[in-house]
């Protein structure tokens, strides 16, 4: 080396030496600056996904979930080794070999930074990633870069590779909501990871550099070239073999997008749910990954949403056929495409409605109306079947006979058909009714099925909590309790007959009247229930006066200031919702206890921690469990605080410990009303319910003027169920639709559904004498004496012994006084 050339050589060594030092003093210092507002290491170990607010049933299905991201964080263990060495290929491959900085892929970044004068690719690592989705920015910048590498050195020190990975899995973004491998496979594929083919895998990978670029819904091009292209990777990588790659890369698409999938329809519980944990998590419900456990049982939520919208349709049906919903001209498309499956397109801004499916009309003739389906099915439906679609003029007036299929349907139609149990196809309508129903376990006030209209998404508005109705005679049974509570009994004769009632203010008078106008005369108490009698409903409350009456129903759960201050209360003129009707009848299932309706037994956090117990469900079971709580802490919320219970009485008390702490009425008035009341049903106003074939079940129907609002309430020992059917503006439902009409059907289907095989008979309460008895006159019956009759009573108001009747003194109470006795007090 000559002497010019070495001291070049040299110069250039310093120049060179004098650069690194540069370098590292520049580094040193920005490294310096930074790191203190480096976050530290452990927060990443407390950081918390956004995960959204879930909403199961009691037996664990998810309802629905709230929340902008879509995440479900999964562990390393149960991520696939080939979606694992798939994303490896794609986003980097020296992954296992680094320690958190590719110098190589940096270098790239650098040197098409200088060729190109524009920043292509950041050189990050997943680890790099990692850093930066967790804590740091999006933006373009080199101290955003400078921290991005110190932190991701920092990660790689203190996590092992794995839990890298993991964090890195659950939180990028992946496109349609979805955060994370687990949200994606399930958006895209509606399966979970582990069920993922190698393609769908690969499509997945390809996902983290441009989720909306490589998308297979939207760019499906783009993403099979991604998808092939990661697939050449894992096989030049030694991941795959070539088979197996050229499987994968001659799949089809499979993706489609799935919504977060729902096992349970119960969306009206849902929201009330959602209310609840807004009101106690106010500031992260929708982010902390809340889960809401509910009373509802999924089995019967969907008896209850199936048995409402068929029975919905089927009122509809009755009177009469609206017509299409819309209506398209089909012809000139016809002509040109000659297939109706060309028309589909028309159907896609129709939803299917429970079992109400779109269908376009293909063509109608004198015998046959044929239609197509979204799904492209051709359906034929003969003309018998049509007959129901009368013109609907009014609710009670019906166009001309159907003579031909045609006269119902045209070419062009958009209407609704479905499927019935016997697998026949039919002409159907979206109701205009809406009804509330409503399922309650009586011992627990847990609510096991709720249904707020015909359709969530269609009205929102839920009618069980908040439509306040008249009840009708489905009210009666609590002033017949009050009327048994004075002295009456089941046995108790009163006159069905005529009564005016005068009102000098206005100038008017009120001539109540019994359903089918008629009057019956003198009438057992027991026959007047099950018989629905209106004229001597209001005879018991003029006897015990609206106040007593008041202060007797009040104590069902009813809210006073909703209760008529008049004669009117007789006939369920009290406006009341579905859920409060079915509290009170709660009290008549369970034996005569008091329950407070409730829908969520617990609320987790994200880790599993119960954040929130539901009072109601933590009572109940700490009296009957004690070792899973303190007593203590059940104390703290204790709703029956007013009992004043000491952790000795805690953990003693029994099941009928709880029921009896909160008895509002004797058992033995229980006993007796559902004894009448079961009587509805085997030969009152609910007869059709003996098509359950059941002795266990008791109930009332209910209607009030004009058949504006149908009810009917029933139960046995385990279940209470409440119905009500009406529109949302008070208008007639039409002639001959009463309680036992449009409500009870509903509650049938749902009762044959929900109830299991076995009865659940409420048990005799001591205190209860059967005896024979003259029907005619509710009094002891004679020896031998033809026609007599078995009731039921109170151990003190049994009716005397015949050869004592005219010998005993007159009694005070209502059921030994002269039926023209009873009359001068009414008239």
């Amino acid at each position: 080396m000559t002497q010019a050339a070495f001291k070049t050589f040299k110069i250039t060594l310093f120049l060179a030496f004098s650069t690194l030092c540069s370098i590292t003093l520049i580094f040193s210092g920005v490294t310096l600056s930074l790191l203190p507002e480096l976050p530290s290491i452990e927060d990443i170990r407390e950081i918390k996904l956004q995960e959204p607010l879930k909403v199961f049933t009691q037996d664990g299905k998810l309802i629905t979930e709230y929340g902008e991201k879509h995440r479900t964080p999964i562990s390393y263990h149960e991520i696939p080794t080939d979606f694992i060495n798939a994303l490896i290929s794609a986003e980097d491959n020296r992954f296992w070999e680094h320690q958190g900085v590719d110098l190589i892929g940096l270098a790239r970044a650098t040197t098409q930074l200088v060729t190109t004068g524009r920043i292509q690719s950041g050189g990050s690592t997943i680890t790099m990633q990692v850093a930066k989705n967790y804590f740091l920015s999006q933006e373009k910048t080199f101290s955003r870069k400078f921290n991005e590498i110190l932190l991701a050195l920092q990660l790689e020190e203190e996590l092992k590779k794995e839990e890298i990975l993991e964090l890195y899995l659950n939180k990028i973004y992946l496109g349609h909501r979805a955060y994370g491998i687990a949200a994606a496979s399930r958006a895209y594929y509606g399966k979970p990871v582990s069920q993922l083919s190698l393609a769908q895998i690969a499509m997945i990978a390809g996902l983290p550099k441009a989720p909306s670029k490589y998308n297979p819904l939207r760019n499906p091009t783009r993403a099979i070239s991604r998808r092939d292209w990661i697939l050449d990777r894992m096989h030049s990588l030694k991941y795959i073999t070539l088979s197996q790659k050229s499987d994968a890369q001659a799949a089809p698409i499979t993706a489609k997008y799935h919504a977060p999938k729902s096992e349970v329809s119960a969306l009206y519980a849902a929201e009330m749910a959602r209310v609840k944990a807004k009101e106690l998590f106010p500031d992260d419900t929708y982010t902390a990954g809340y889960e809401v456990y509910t009373t509802i049982k999924s089995q019967h939520q969907k008896a209850a949403i199936k048995a409402v919208s068929t029975q919905l349709v089927n009122y509809s049906k009755r009177h009469g056929y609206t017509g299409p919903e819309s209506n398209i001209d089909i012809n000139e498309e016809l002509e040109k495409a000659g297939d109706p499956s060309s028309l589909i397109k028309h159907l896609k801004d129709f939803r299917k409605i429970h079992h109400l499916e779109p269908a376009l009309t293909w063509s109608s003739d004198n015998k046959t109306a044929n239609f197509i389906t979204k799904s492209g099915e051709l359906v034929s439906i003969p003309k018998e079947k049509l007959t129901w679609a009368r013109e609907r003029i009014t609710t009670n007036k019906k166009g001309s006979r159907i003579r031909k299929a045609s006269d119902v349907v045209t070419a062009g139609d958009i209407v609704r058909i479905y499927k019935n149990e016997e697998g026949d196809w039919l002409l159907g309508q979206i109701p205009k009714a809406q009804s509330a129903f409503v399922a309650i376990n009586p011992k627990t006030g847990g609510i096991n099925a709720i249904q707020g209209g015909f359709e969530y998404h269609s009205s929102k508005f839920n009618r069980v909590t908040s439509a306040r109705r008249q009840a009708g005679s489905s009210f009666k049974p609590f002033i017949y309790l009050a009327a048994l509570e004075d002295g009456f009994t089941a046995a108790s004769i009163i006159n069905d007959a005529p009564v005016v009632f005068q009102d000098q203010q206005l100038e008017t008078s009120w001539r109540p009247e019994n359903a089918g106008g008629k009057f019956y005369g003198p009438t057992r108490l027991r026959q007047a229930l099950y018989s629905s009698r209106n004229l001597i409903s209001i005879r018991i409350v003029q006897t015990l006066g609206i106040r007593n009456t008041i202060a007797s129903v009040k104590k069902y759960g009813f809210p006073e200031e909703n209760l008529p201050k008049d004669l009117s209360i007789s006939l369920g003129s009290a406006a009341i919702t579905p859920l409060e009707l079915a509290q009170a009848y709660s009290t008549l299932a369970n034996g005569g206890s008091k329950i407070a309706p409730y829908l969520i037994t617990s609320i987790k956090d994200s880790t599993g921690n119960i954040v929130y117990q539901n009072p109601a469900a933590l009572i109940k079971d700490t009296l009957l469990n004690p070792s899973s709580i303190t007593p203590s802490e059940a104390l703290s919320e204790n709703t029956y605080a007013d009992q004043q219970l000491t952790p000795d009485d805690l953990q003693s008390i029994t099941d009928d410990k709880i029921e009896e702490m909160n008895r509002i009425v004797d058992p033995r008035l229980v006993y007796i009303m559902t004894d009448m009341m079961q009587d509805v049903i085997k030969r009152g106003t609910a007869q059709k319910a003996k098509t359950l074939d059941r002795n266990d079940l008791a109930g009332k129907t209910g209607t009030t003027n004009d058949q504006v609002d149908a009810w009917f309430s029933g139960f046995n020992s385990d279940l209470v169920a409440t119905v009500w059917v009406g529109f949302d503006k008070p208008v007639t439902l039409g002639r001959g639709e009463y309680g036992g009409r449009a409500a009870l059907p509903i509650w049938m289907d749902f009762m044959k559904e929900a109830l299991p095989p076995y009865e659940s008979t409420m048990p005799q309460p001591d205190g209860i004498i059967t005896t024979r008895i003259n029907p005619l006159t509710g009094h002891r019956a004679l020896p031998g004496e033809k026609d007599a009759i078995f009731e039921i009573f109170r151990s003190e108001h049994v009716p005397p012994p015949p050869e004592k009747i005219n010998t005993q003194p007159a009694s005070n109470t209502p059921s030994s006084q002269p039926t023209d006795v009873l009359d001068e007090l009414f008239n």
